[in-house]
C-alpha cells in the first residue's frame, strides 16, 4: 500500500499572521523565558496526530528544479490511525520532502487527516527514545505531574530523550516547574551549568532551577558567572541571573546593580540580560523571593541611563505603572543619545496609558497625574502629530 502526502493549502498572510501573533503570546505567558527555539515534543507530536508510525527509511530522492524530492518509508508499526487510514505493517508511505538516512534508520512519521495524511517531518527515533515517549504520561494529565516523569531524562545520553525531555520543560509554565523544587537534582544542576558540553538553549532553564533548589553553597558560583563582563550574547545568563535573584532576594539585587548597572563598560547584551531577570522577578516573583514592588521598580529606572535599553525600560516602566519618572521622560525627548524614533514613541506610549484615569488603589494613575500626562502629550503632539496619532492608533 503506497501513499503519497500533499502539500498543506497557503492560507493567506492574514492567518499567518494570526498564528505569528498567537505563537509569540503564547510564548510569553506560559513558557519558559530563557529558553529560546524550544522544539514541539514528541508527546505533543502524537496527541495531535490523526497517524503515527513507526517507520524505517528506505529510499530517497533529493528531486531538482523540474520536479521535488521525495521520501520512502516503510511501516514497522502502526501507532494510532483515524478510521479513513489503512495502514499496515509493510505498508510504504511516500513523504513528497526529501530526508537523508542510511537505509533503514528508524523515524516516527505523524501526520493529520483523511485517507492521504498531510505528514509532518518525519523525526529520527532510536529504541531507546520510542520507549521513553511510548512510556510518557498523557497531555491528559496535570503539568507538574507530567514534569515528574522527564525531569530523570534531563541530559539523557540518548540525544533525541535528552532533547524532548528539555522541550517538555521549555514548553512549560514557569509555575508549573515550582512544585517540583524538592525533586530537582541541585548538584545535576551545578554541573551542567559549569560543563562545556551542555547545549547553551538549556542554561536559562539550568540557571532558573539551580535558583529555585540552590541553596548558600551556590552563590558564589553564580555570583562569579554573572561578574563576567562579557561584551557578546552568552546564553542562558539571563536564566542564571533570575535564579540568582531567587536565591538571594534584595541582596542579590543589590549585587546585580552594583555589577551590570553601576559599570560603564557593562555591554548592551550583558545589560538586557539583567533587565530580563529584573522583569522575570516582577512577572514571577512578587510577593517572593524578599524583593517589593517598588525595590524592583526603582532597579528598572537605573536602566534609563542607557539609552540603547531606553525604549524597553519605559515600557516595562509602564507596564508597571511607575509614574514617577514622567518628568523625566519629557526631559528625555530630546536628549542627547535619547533623540530615536523608537525612543520617543516608548515615550508616547507612557504618556497615553498614564493620561488614562483608573483606580488609583489598583496602581493607576490619579487624576493629577493623568491631567499631567495629558498636558505632556499636547505639548508633544503639537511638535510630532503623526508620531502622536500612529501611537493612539493602539490605545
Amino acid at each position: 500500500m503506497t501513499d503519497r502526502n500533499r502539500i498543506r493549502p497557503w492560507h493567506g498572510w492574514p492567518g499567518l499572521y494570526c498564528c505569528l501573533l498567537i505563537t509569540v503570546l503564547t510564548t510569553k505567558l506560559a513558557a519558559c523565558p530563557f529558553c529560546p527555539g524550544a522544539s514541539v515534543p514528541l508527546t505533543e507530536k502524537l496527541t495531535h496526530a490523526h497517524t503515527a508510525c513507526l517507520v524505517r527509511w528506505v529510499e530517497g530522492d533529493t528531486g531538482t528544479i523540474e520536479k521535488p524530492g521525495h521520501t520512502v518509508f516503510k511501516v514497522l508499526k502502526v501507532i494510532k490511525q483515524s478510521q479513513s487510514t489503512q495502514y499496515e505493517k509493510g505498508s510504504l508511505i511516500t513523504v513528497n520532502h526529501y530526508h537523508f538516512s542510511k537505509p533503514g534508520g528508524p523515524f516516527l512519521l505523524t501526520g493529520t487527516h483523511g485517507p492521504k495524511p498531510l505528514w509532518e517531518n518525519p523525526t529520527a527515533i532510536t529504541p531507546a527514545s520510542y520507549a521513553y515517549v511510548m512510556q510518557a504520561p498523557s497531555l491528559q494529565k496535570p503539568t507538574t505531574e507530567r514534569l515528574q516523569y522527564f525531569l530523570k531524562f534531563l541530559e539523557h545520553q540518548d540525544m533525541i530523550i535528552a532533547n524532548d525531555a528539555f522541550a517538555e520543560f521549555a514548553n512549560a509554565p514557569f509555575e508549573d516547574i515550582v512544585p517540583l523544587t524538592p525533586q530537582l537534582p541541585r548538584e545535576k544542576l551545578h554541573h551542567w551549568l559549569s560543563s562545556k558540553s551542555t547545549p547553551a538553549p538549556r542554561l536559562g532553564l539550568y540557571g532558573l532551577m539551580l535558583g529555585l533548589c540552590g541553596n548558600e553553597d551556590d552563590i558564589d558560583f553564580m555570583e562569579d558567572k554573572i561578574n563576567v563582563q562579557a561584551q557578546g550574547l552568552r546564553s542562558g545568563i539571563g536564566g542564571l541571573m533570575s535564579g540568582y535573584l531567587m536565591l538571594t532576594g534584595g541582596e542579590g539585587l543589590d549585587h546585580l546593580e552594583r555589577s551590570k548597572f553601576q559599570q560603564k563598560n557593562t555591554s548592551p547584551n550583558e545589560l538586557f540580560a539583567a533587565r530580563e531577570a529584573v522583569s522575570f522577578m516582577w512577572t514571577y516573583g512578587k510577593g517572593r523571593y524578599q524583593i517589593p514592588p517598588e525595590r524592583l521598580r526603582q532597579s528598572m529606572r537605573m536602566l534609563l541611563n542607557r539609552p540603547e535599553l531606553a525604549d524597553l525600560v519605559i515600557a516595562d516602566l509602564a507596564r508597571w505603572q511607575d509614574w514617577t519618572v514622567m518628568d523625566r521622560l519629557v526631559s528625555l525627548y530630546d536628549a542627547e543619545g535619547y533623540d530615536y524614533k523608537g525612543i520617543r514613541q516608548a515615550i508616547i506610549r507612557y504618556l497615553l496609558v498614564a493620561s488614562r484615569y483608573s483606580d488609583p488603589s489598583d496602581g493607576g494613575p490619579d487624576a493629577t497625574t493623568a491631567a499631567r500626562a495629558r498636558k505632556y502629550l499636547t505639548l508633544i503632539r503639537d511638535r510630532d502629530p503623526q508620531l502622536v496619532k500612529r501611537a493612539e492608533r493602539f490605545y
